[in-house]
This record gives structure tokens, C-alpha cells and sequence, in this order.
């Protein structure tokens, strides 16, 4: 092991016994165990038999609590489980030590090819919006449609406000840190991360920010939690260096499902000119807009992202019809008038369905 390389913590050595985590009414959690990670998957009952399968991915320092909100709108529309990634919420390291963008999405890609629930409506958010485009660009069989909420794709000119989020990759930042931040209570490093995160940090509830805080106390009594931050903060940072095929801009333009893109306009580590980019990368794609929101516009505007997504999946429903109508004999043209009648206004073939939400 080289002198700039973190040291890893076994995971055998990294289970100590800390506050269980928090499930809220009608949520239930799982453990998972796969090879080389254990997987917790968080999850809400249908609200009947059949629904189509939803899985949602976290960002950087996140968990699968981020999108309860979320599910709970959407336990009508989807059949919703939301995966703690390695390292992160109840999830333990995994055993290689492997916290890069390329890692997580391998842990993803297990998870669905061991539940057979694919093919899913993937939801991904910062971290998780890049994982969850390389899932849908090396495995499009596992994926129905994907929502990217600020996702964490190169930029040339990243804003001030994320410098130090990135500088987690450095060797030696987060024992700095950490030392620097001995004395900070959970709350007062919760007000830091609602600052960064939200547009308006008030939207947060006091239950909610109780929450967060029970949530923080737990994970700083985790050995491995800085070192899963940094190391996955170094896996953006290398992803972000990577070209060819292995670019995470080449592997948007190569996913095929249909894609709802979600930036807000007050972002401080997503910068919000990424939205056209984004929007004329993936094929198709749909995109929202929010003026007020931040980093998580699926926890401050849950009901608006969930909105939007039922008319990407009722949309992405309909094509799907008209291309059984078509495969199954239907008339040439009969079929290409039910296709057309399913992709809704032409204007947003092969373009960006813009829409704007304020607060």
C-alpha cells in the first residue's frame, strides 16, 4: 500500500454496537448478504400486488432514509425499496475496501440480479445519480426508467461552495478534519449539512432535524465512517479523471431508458448550468427544473419530483404498448399511429421536456 493510500478497516473490526437506525411508520428494513458486501435495503409495502419495482440510491454521506418521503408518495405508483450503499447507513464496508463509483454500481447490479426484481425505475441522487448512470449504461436489462436527482457527473469548473466536499479525497484531509471538528456537537454538523444541501435549510422540519441529528450521533460512533466518506469521495473524484468508453458523460449518452433529470437552482455542489449538458447528453430526457431547491430536491420537494416521475413512467408505459401492439402483428400503420399517440407532444422527442417549480 502506497503512503498516500487510506488504510482499510477490516470489516470484522467495524461493527461496534451503536443506536439502531431509525424506520419510520410502515417502512420496514432487510439485510442482504451478497458476495464481498451486506447490503441494507430499506422498503415500503405496495400498496397492491403488481406494482412496478423501484429502487433509490443515496448520495455521498446519505442513506436510504433520504428518500422516505418519496416512497411514501409513491407506494401507489411503484413497489419501493431504497439500498443503503456500502459503508453508509446500516450497510457495513464492503470486504475489498472498494468505495468507488464503479464499486457502488457493482453492489447495485448484484442487488437486482439477486432479487430478480429488475427490470426497476432507478432513482439516483449526487453520488448515487453517478452510480446509477453507469448501472443504466452496462446493464440496460435492469433498468425501466431513471431519475437522476443533482447527479454528481464531471465538471470542468466545480463550484467554490464544493471544494471542500471534493478535498475529502486528499490524503490526509479528513484526519485534519476531523481534528479541527472535535468539538462540534451532532446538531451543529447537522446545521452545516442542511446549509450545504438545502435551497432553504427551513424547510426542514423539527422532527426532521431531530431526526438527522439521532442519525449523525450514530454515525460518528462508526469507525469506518470517515473512511467510507473519503474514499468514496476519492471514487468521484477518479471517475471524474476517467475517459474513453469508462467517461461518465459517454456512458449517459449510451443509456437507453427513458431519463428524468431533476437540478435545483440553488445547488451548492451540483452546479445548476450542468442542467442543458445533462438534458442534451441523455437521450430524450425530461428535465426539472427548481429554482429554490438545492442539493436534495427530493427531500424539499418530494411531491414535485413525484409528480414528475409518474409522467415519465406513465409515458415510458405507454411506448412500451405501442411497441408490444406493433411486435404482436398489429397494422403497420395502426401501430405507428398508437406509437406516435404514446410519445406525447413531438416536441420532446429527442429533446428535454423542461418544467420550473418554485417554492
Amino acid at each position: 500500500m502506497s503512503s498516500t493510500e487510506l488504510p482499510f478497516v477490516p470489516t470484522t473490526n467495524v461493527l461496534p454496537k451503536v443506536a439502531p437506525v431509525r424506520v419510520a411508520e410502515g417502512e420496514r428494513l432487510k439485510s442482504v448478504r451478497l458476495p464481498g458486501i451486506t447490503l441494507t435495503v430499506r422498503s415500503r409495502p405496495p400498496a397492491r400486488e403488481g406494482l412496478p419495482a423501484a429502487l433509490f440510491v443515496h448520495g455521498l454521506g446519505g442513506s436510504s432514509q433520504n428518500w422516505s418521503a418519496m416512497m411514501e408518495l409513491l407506494d401507489a405508483d411503484a413497489d419501493c425499496e431504497a439500498v443503503d450503499l456500502p459503508g453508509f447507513g446500516d450497510s457495513p464496508p464492503p470486504d475489498d475496501g472498494d468505495y468507488s463509483v464503479t464499486g457502488h454500481a457493482r453492489a447495485v447490479i448484484r442487488y437486482l440480479d439477486s432479487s430478480g426484481r429488475g427490470p426497476v425505475h432507478l432513482f439516483g441522487n449526487s453520488l448515487g445519480g453517478a452510480v446509477t448512470t453507469r448501472v443504466a449504461a452496462v446493464r440496460p436489462d435492469l433498468v425501466r426508467t431513471l431519475t437522476l436527482v443533482s447527479p454528481a457527473l464531471p465538471e470542468l469548473r466545480i463550484q467554490r461552495t464544493a471544494v471542500p466536499t471534493a478535498l475529502l479525497a486528499l490524503p490526509g484531509v479528513v484526519r485534519l478534519f476531523t481534528r479541527f471538528t472535535t468539538g462540534w456537537t451532532a446538531e451543529q454538523r447537522v446545521r452545516g449539512v442542511l446549509t450545504l444541501c438545502y435551497g432553504d435549510p427551513d424547510r426542514v422540519s423539527p422532527e426532521g432535524f431531530r431526526n438527522a441529528v439521532e442519525e449523525m450521533d450514530r454515525r460518528l460512533q462508526l469507525p469506518y465512517f470517515w473512511d467510507a466518506m473519503a474514499r468514496s469521495a476519492r471514487g468521484i473524484v477518479n471517475a471524474y479523471t476517467l475517459g474513453g468508453q469508462h467517461g461518465l458523460w459517454r456512458q449517459a449518452e449510451r443509456v437507453l431508458a427513458p431519463t428524468l433529470l431533476v437540478y435545483g437552482g440553488r445547488d451548492q455542489l451540483v452546479g445548476f448550468r450542468m442542467a442543458q449538458r445533462a438534458a442534451r447528453t441523455f437521450r430524450g430526457a425530461r428535465l426539472l427544473t427548481l429554482p429554490s431547491a438545492g442539493h436534495v430536491a427530493m427531500m424539499e420537494y418530494p411531491e414535485t419530483v413525484a409528480k414528475a416521475f409518474c409522467e415519465l413512467m406513465a409515458e415510458a408505459e405507454t411506448k412500451v404498448r405501442a411497441t408490444e401492439y406493433v411486435a404482436s402483428g398489429g397494422a403497420a400503420s395502426g401501430g405507428a399511429a398508437a406509437a406516435g399517440r404514446g410519445s406525447g407532444d413531438g416536441a420532446r422527442e429527442g429533446g428535454a421536456d423542461s418544467a420550473s417549480a418554485g417554492s
